[in-house]
């Protein structure tokens, strides 16, 4: 059954456990499962959380604190998470893929003619999505294009 679950889609050994407690498994035969697939390479917390983040960071749908959550919240140890987090925080790229972002869920946005309703629903947006104060600040001020500077 383990295995069954695994061919559907990767997952974490957090995730497997309960998914396997909850369908009425022992935890002795889960312990057993968790440990078989773990020696055979089939359930692997690190190759699970780098494939998460990269999918995360190139999508923009989670960056920063956010992303920090949604690897606990799948069970991804705190060591690990922070191990997976250390090489990602580059400012320039933050910008360029909230601009990004922003593009593509808010095709029209113009941070010179935006009104403060709309202002506040883009810094909401990338708030929610991890982006952090100073790359909010930046997209807002900002007429979008990558060329422009402020000195």
């Amino acid at each position: 059954m383990a295995l069954r679950l695994l061919t559907t889609r990767d997952m974490t050994v957090a995730v497997l456990r309960r998914k396997l407690l909850m369908r009425g498994y022992e935890a002795a035969t889960v312990e057993s499962a968790v440990e078989r697939l773990l020696r055979e390479r089939y359930l692997d917390d690190r190759r699970y959380g780098e494939r998460f983040v990269e999918a995360a960071l190139t999508s923009g749908r989670y960056r920063g604190y956010r992303l920090r959550q949604e690897l606990t919240r799948r069970g991804i140890s705190r060591e690990l998470t922070a191990e997976l987090l250390n090489t990602v925080d580059d400012p320039a790229d933050e910008t360029a893929l909230a601009r990004q972002v922003v593009a593509r869920r808010y095709g029209g946005f113009d941070p010179v003619r935006a009104d403060e309703r709309e202002r506040r629903r883009i810094a909401g947006f990338l708030q929610r999505r991890g982006f952090g104060m100073a790359t909010i600040r930046s997209v807002l001020q900002h007429n979008g294009e990558e060329g422009s500077h402020d000195g």
